[in-house]
């Protein structure tokens, strides 16, 4: 019976769906909340790998390029826009928690006589990063860099969600005021604001709000208050003498139109039961690429955008900004209008995907061929991103525009990350049986030093960068371990942050460090090879 079954392992197909079954289903147990995902491929590979099963490299690179263009698709959007807005002091911590780590990787690699594979293997490890890992493997060209990742990467969940867990705790700190006290990147110069403006400028009287001509500026009236009844702003809403105007827009032409239409009175926002805000999220392909002013939702579907939200991020009202998907729009209108704009803007239930294999395939090309360009870098000598980095670029770059030509990556968020997962446990699976065939020899020689060294390599960089968060940049701490687990690319450790605290603040802090992160590793773990 085990002979007919160790038979079946060596037919490709079965050993590759065998190692998928076997890896997704450890990676789903749940020891206090914290489960091993995807990692959990991996080490199954590596057992397969060490009794001599290999998956075809074919399979392993397959995976690695459309995991890797998963991931820069999805980035891209986010990471250049925070490179243009106070998100990029986000980008900054992640830059420093990697460079962190990257110092410590080489003191852990020269303290204990760690092979160069090893040592960025427990880099990429201790920062959770399977992009990291493909890049290492690219870098060192030595299937060890896995069996490095898969010992530190355990210790490396486990870190950061302790952490997050047990400072508040410990500090008995709360972590609310804490966040209204302290510096917040998030909200900006420009962020919007509202304010509510008495109309005593006379001739104003009996105009229309459209006659106001404030799609010209960065300024929405979202509601009209006359004699305490709130109305809702339409484009042919009159003014009258003495009217209140809700107004959101940015602080300076704020203050610009409140000198001209009048004076700011307190703030009445008590909705009657007529009137509703609700959050909508663009999903429909219908409305991707789209801007306010062509969708003209006052006069087709008497609602008013007062808000736009991308990655965490609050935008200024732009009426010619395109919208993406993922765009959340807060709406001001009654509830059967809002209902109608939230069937419009919402994906089609029959739509299941929306993968372009000519655009993957044209950026997957692109992408190879950048990763086969040698770039010298004084002192360094000659780099190529290789076909994980160049892949990586490209796809951050054609994510950014979303559609280039022909190439259009706008996809269904769950269709990225169906691709995204397939290519995560395919690539697994190669790099994991690949790194078992030497694992127990290196485990018997270097266990010890492997799991305190990666250990180091988790605890250095997520203490140093907390301080860097809180001290240098005035963080509140709940930014600050937002940023963390987004510099450390530690998902599971920002869901622990949201149990401790009912916020969407941490949600954004790790949005927007998150694909610096993800970059930088991936640099740095070919970086890494020239200093050791």
């Amino acid at each position: 019976m085990m002979n007919a079954i160790v038979d079946l392992l060596h037919e490709p197909l079965i050993l590759v769906f065998a190692i998928l079954l076997l890896g997704s289903a450890l990676g789903s147990v749940k020891v206090k909340g914290i489960s091993l995902g995807a990692a959990g491929v991996l080490l199954v590979a590596m057992v397969f790998g060490h009794f001599g099963f290999q998956v075809y490299p074919v399979v392993q690179n397959l995976g690695l390029s459309l995991f890797i263009v998963a991931v820069g698709l999805q980035a891209g959007p986010r990471f250049f826009r925070m490179m243009r807005s106070n998100g990029l002091i986000f980008g900054i911590i992640a830059l420093l928690i990697v460079v962190v780590s990257i110092g410590t990787t080489l003191i852990v690699a020269k303290l204990f006589n760690l092979s160069t594979a090893l040592s960025v293997g427990l880099m990429t490890g201790a920062l959770t990063s399977t992009p990291g890992l493909a890049a290492a493997l690219q870098a060192t060209n030595d299937p060890l860099a896995s069996v490095g990742y898969g010992i530190a990467y355990p210790f490396g969940v486990l870190v950061v969600v302790l952490f997050v867990q047990l400072l508040p705790r410990i500090g008995k700190i709360d972590l609310e005021k804490d966040l209204e006290d302290a510096n917040n990147p998030i909200k900006t110069e420009q962020s919007p604001e509202f304010m509510t403006i008495q109309v005593t400028n006379s001739s104003l009287d009996k105009k229309t709000l459209e006659e106001l001509a404030l799609n010209k500026k960065s300024i929405v009236i979202s509601r009209v208050i006359r004699n305490d009844h709130t109305m809702i702003a339409l484009s042919d809403t009159v003014i009258l003498h003495g009217d209140e105007l809700v107004a959101v827009g940015t602080p300076t032409e704020l203050e610009s139109f409140r000198d001209y239409a009048g004076v700011q009175v307190d703030s009445h926002l008590e909705n009657p039961d007529n009137i509703q805000l609700k959050k909508i999220t663009v999903e429909s392909d219908g409305i991707i690429g789209k801007s306010l002013k062509e969708l003209n939702l006052r006069q087709e579907y008497g609602t008013t955008v007062t808000r736009i939200e991308r990655s965490g991020l609050e935008l200024y009202q732009n009426p010619n900004m395109p919208l993406i998907r993922g765009d959340v729009l807060t709406m001001v209108s009654s509830e059967s209008r809002l209902d109608e704009v939230s069937n419009l803007f919402a994906q089609k239930k029959l739509s299941v995907t929306n993968i372009d294999i000519f655009s993957i395939s044209i950026t997957l090309l692109i992408g190879i061929l950048i990763g086969m360009i040698p770039f010298h870098i004084p002192e360094l000598g000659t780099i190529k991103l290789g076909t994980a980095g160049g892949p990586l670029f490209a796809a951050l770059v054609i994510g950014h525009f979303g559609k280039l030509g022909p190439i259009h990556v706008r996809y269904h968020g769950q269709s990225n990350h169906v691709v995204q997962e397939l290519g995560l446990v395919l690539f697994l699976a190669g790099a994991g049986t690949t790194a078992g065939q030497g694992l127990l020899e290196v485990v018997q020689e270097e266990g010890f030093r492997l799991i305190f060294g990666g250990t180091l390599i988790t605890v250095i960089p997520v203490i140093i960068g907390f301080f860097i968060a809180r001290k240098l940049f005035k963080l509140s701490i709940v930014h600050s371990l937002g940023a963390l687990c987004g510099g450390m690319t530690s998902t599971p450790a920002l869901g622990a942050l949201n149990q401790v605290v009912e916020s969407d603040d941490p949600a954004i802090a790790y949005a927007a460090a998150y694909p610096f992160s993800l970059i930088f590793i991936a640099i740095a773990a070919q970086l890494i090879v020239f200093f050791l």
